[in-house]
């Protein structure tokens, strides 16, 4: 099928369907950079066509047979479970229990993850009654997704009224201890869910179950491993644009807290139905991407990189690099302009690898890479670092005396201080190679 083709299908489908769902799933993927023209397109067309059959993944709508009439129960307990067998998006639900332990080190930094796996970990995350976080934010919807035998489960426990906190946290607390959870997974949890859920159970004269545990946050890893790739690090975004993901359209965070105190005060459970497919959805997606990012970094542990885009390449660098593998993160880099960045990235790509081969004494690899950096950016660093180069490591102060000389011409309009820098290094040159002409001329004098 060619573009034209293609278009003339996607025009129809417009015309005839859901334009504003159509034009949604184009916003996250034609922010794919690793994809052309018509591969976005392909995507955007079976992703349409899916949504339209109304086809059943992992994320079909919420349903966990809650019946209206259930307000005056002071708590709910809901749960969901999803086959093995079955996936997320392009996710296959049971790949997450693959994923060893020293992969989940290198994600989460924290040499205690290097023994555990994803099969005792609790995925978590809350709906609140408020964002400002403090003693008085309330968190009326605790998900928390994990392993359970032949499934994953989620469970969420959602508070229909606010003075029985202290039973629904006790139950928690309760599943917490038989399930023997041995790591939480959050997105921005360590900023905002386990301390709002620490605060809460301080409050409520208890102790968070989950205090003590290992916690690998993804919301660094997936900014590190997808941020130049993609135009959101939202979880929705990556559900979609990276997963492939059917999931429907999300709610506004700031209507969250509204929807529940209009629940409170009527009663309609059709008010917080979709804060429940929100949330439950938001569990599924930091599962399928913690999963996403954990292979790309086994692939890359098992110097499996030949299908990963340059992008991601550089993502994973900067993974490697956060955990202290310099030479694994330096590896990744060069992979990644082998296949070629995007010129901004691309330059700072090349500054920092010139910087971390000079510290390894690789003079050769450094040297390319400024020169590189000298023909095809306006980045003073490279003429400096080629200047110090001739004249310390080589002993040739007239070389180094040009590459000073234009660093010179070109920091006059850029920085301040690198002009005085340069401008001391030109002096000291100057005089340097004044001393060795003179002196030569009094040896050839004398002779």
């Amino acid at each position: 099928m060619d573009l034209d083709e293609l278009r003339e299908q996607l025009r129809k489908r417009t015309g005839h369907g859901q334009p504003d769902k159509v034009r949604e799933l184009w916003k996250n993927i034609e922010a794919r950079r690793d994809l052309t023209t018509k591969q976005k397109l392909e995507k955007l067309l079976a992703l349409s066509r899916k949504k339209e059959s109304g086809e059943k993944t992992a994320s079909a709508r919420y349903n966990a047979g809650v019946v209206p009439g259930t307000s005056h129960q002071p708590y709910l307990v809901l749960e969901n479970n999803f086959n093995l067998n079955s996936s997320y998006g392009q996710i296959p639900i049971s790949l997450g229990l693959n994923i060893p332990g020293q992969v989940l080190y290198i994600l989460s930094r924290d040499e205690a993850f290097k023994t555990l796996s994803l099969s005792g970990s609790v995925f978590i995350d809350l709906e609140t009654t408020g964002l400002a976080g403090g003693t008085g934010t309330v968190p009326f919807l605790i998900g928390l997704g994990f392993f359970d035998q032949q499934a994953f489960k989620v469970v969420q426990f959602f508070l229909n009224d606010l003075a029985s906190e202290f039973k629904m946290l006790t139950e928690l607390e309760e599943l917490a201890r038989d399930r023997k959870f041995t790591s939480v997974i959050s997105y921005n949890g360590k900023g905002f869910d386990l301390p709002l859920l620490e605060t809460r159970f301080t409050l409520n004269r208890q102790r968070c179950p989950l205090s003590d545990l290992p916690h690998l946050d993804f919301l660094f890893s997936a900014r590190h491993l997808w941020k130049q790739k993609y135009e959101s690090c939202r979880l929705y975004n990556l559900a979609l644009a990276h997963l492939g993901a059917d999931r429907a359209e999300d709610i506004p965070p700031e209507e969250i807290p509204w929807r529940y105190f209009q629940y409170l005060r009527s009663g309609e459970f059709s008010l917080v139905e979709p804060v429940l497919y929100h949330n439950q959805e938001d569990i599924m997606s930091l599962y399928g991407v913690v999963v996403a990012g954990g292979l790309a970094v086994g692939q890359s542990l098992e110097n499996l990189e030949a299908e990963i885009d340059s992008l991601e390449l550089f993502g994973l660098g900067k993974i490697w690099e956060k955990a202290g593998e310099k030479k694994k993160s330096a590896e990744l880099y060069e992979k990644a302009l082998d296949q070629k960045l995007p010129v901004e990235l691309s330059v700072k790509v090349k500054k920092n690898l010139a910087l971390y081969f000079k510290k390894c004494g690789l003079w050769e690899k450094s040297i390319k890479l400024w020169e590189d950096l000298c023909q095809n950016s306006e980045d003073v660093d490279c003429w400096r670092e080629l200047a110090m180069y001739y004249e310390h490591q080589l002993g040739q102060p007239e070389t180094a005396l040009k590459f000073a000389l234009d660093g010179l011409a070109l920091s006059r309009e850029i920085s301040p201080a690198l002009q005085k820098d340069f401008e001391r290094r030109v002096g000291r040159l100057t005089k340097k190679i004044n001393v060795t002409s003179s002196g030569q001329d009094k040896v050839g004098g004398n002779s």
